[in-house]
């Protein structure tokens, strides 16, 4: 009981979960070299994050059936808008990807 809440906070708290997730879904079609999404390399560079951190928290997010992957070598990732709507709102990723406290918006968005 103890470590499942232990893990639960872990994942309310990972930063560099967050990062790669809110990434993933804000991803648009111009930032992308490919139309399928976007490689670990890539995104991983545009989050200046150790490659192999990037493919942990890809595993996660994939894991939650909320990002698809595309391709072999190399693997394309990209979000699943629909089944990250269809997931329980009592879920960790889910609270942690819908906490927008500390989120810059611009970091995503350009107002013109």
């Amino acid at each position: 009981m103890i470590l499942e809440k232990a893990a639960k906070m872990d994942v309310l708290e990972d930063i560099d979960l967050k990062r790669v997730g809110l990434e993933l879904m804000f991803l648009t079609p111009e930032k992308c070299s490919r139309a399928e999404g976007i490689s670990a390399v890539e995104l991983s560079k545009s989050l200046s994050m150790p490659v192999e951190t990037v493919k942990k928290k890809l595993k996660i997010l994939f894991d939650k059936e909320i990002i698809r992957v595309y391709g072999i070598n190399p693997k394309l990732w990209k979000f699943d808008e629909y089944k990250f709507q269809k997931m329980d709102e009592d879920d960790d990723v889910y609270r942690l990807l819908c906490n927008f406290d500390d989120v810059d918006f611009d970091r995503y968005f350009s107002y013109n």
